[in-house]
């Protein structure tokens, strides 16, 4: 069986796959995932569930809530046992055999990062690309209201930006900067403050022999860190805008 959390949250057994439509039992699935393989104490779920609004029977309607979601796993994957397992202050969901696409993103990422590291770029560039390809849609859709689930939400889009800037970089450096431009151009959109886009696209354009395009965007970034920031762009960036002034042979693709 796989979850998927990398996107509205579902569970894939084979061919078939379904979602959770009971909200309250959706997040608390959300935060055992989140915590797969370790103990989440009722109290946090409580929390998570209803915030600063717990019923009087809180502890009481989780048990519920938690008997519901086993028996859901169990139809979902047809199986006798739940991976849900009871510990002395919450509730634990092993994951065992199953898979959670995170830990693939993770191990995915991880691949990559060695073999750029050893020198196979383009099998990098395959990793990092199989790995961005997991994330379908909104991550965790509607179900970021408590801390265990928003705070996963946060520390994984930062690992998929982190992933996006590795991806660009591998490859760039094996000369695919010509498709990387409307692709870079689209991540400026979505993140127009995050200055290693404006440094990638520059490069790209720049090495696909749009100079005057590169040193615009220069400028955009310029004008949208100053607008919305009061900053300069940096130092790394500004040497880069003029390495393109004065076509400096180190720009040149590999």
């Amino acid at each position: 069986m796989r979850y998927e959390i990398l996107c509205p949250l579902r569970v894939v057994d084979g061919t078939s796959t379904t979602s959770l439509s009971a909200r309250k039992i959706e997040v608390l699935l959300a935060a055992l995932l989140v915590r797969a393989d370790d103990v989440v104490s009722s109290e946090d779920l409580v929390k998570e569930i209803w915030g600063t609004r717990a019923p009087r029977q809180a502890v009481a309607t989780l048990h519920v809530y938690v008997s519901q979601l086993r028996k859901f796993l169990r139809r979902s994957a047809d199986r006798t046992e739940s991976p849900i397992v009871t510990a002395r202050s919450g509730y634990v969901l092993r994951l065992g055999a199953d898979e959670l696409d995170f830990h693939v993103f993770q191990d995915l990422v991880r691949q990559g990062r060695s073999a750029r590291q050893a020198g196979r770029t383009q099998e990098a560039c395959e990793a990092y690309e199989e790995g961005l390809d997991l994330w379908r849609g909104p991550v965790l859709e509607d179900l970021r209201d408590g801390a265990i689930v928003n705070g996963f939400v946060c520390w994984a889009e930062q690992a998929r930006l982190e992933c996006v800037e590795s991806f660009v970089d591998a490859g760039l450096e094996i000369g695919r900067h010509r498709e990387f431009v409307s692709y870079l151009y689209a991540r400026i959109e979505e993140l127009p403050l995050h200055e290693a886009f404006y440094r990638q696209l520059m490069l790209a354009l720049y090495r696909s022999g749009c100079r005057a395009d590169a040193l615009s965007v220069y400028q955009s970034a310029r004008t949208v860190l100053g607008e919305e920031l009061g900053l300069e762009p940096s130092a790394t960036l500004k040497r880069l805008h003029h390495a393109v002034l004065v076509d400096a042979p180190e720009l040149e693709a590999a």
